[in-house]
């Protein structure tokens, strides 16, 4: 999915700026509107490969910057593949 697309369900979706590889599709709940939906190991991956961090300091931003970011209703949400 790309990031224009997620706009068809909500244009006020959050996108993360430089991970559209991470980006899964968008999900939905009763009641909410719907969001941005990024898979977690991928954006892990990205920022392992493309900023050159080790797997610790990946988590640690990620848990920081990116998951612990509320930016409102329309924040994405983060999924972990099991």
């Amino acid at each position: 999915m790309r990031p224009e697309q997620v706009a068809e369900y909500n244009e006020e979706a959050l996108i993360i700026d430089g991970f559209d590889e991470a980006l899964m599709g968008v999900a939905e709940r009763i009641n909410l509107t719907p969001v941005a939906a990024y898979n977690v190991d991928k954006i892990l991956e990205i920022l392992i490969e493309r900023d050159g961090m080790t797997s610790d300091e990946a988590l640690e931003y990620f848990e920081y910057n990116i998951i612990g970011a509320w930016m409102g209703e329309n924040t994405p949400i983060f999924i972990y593949t099991i």
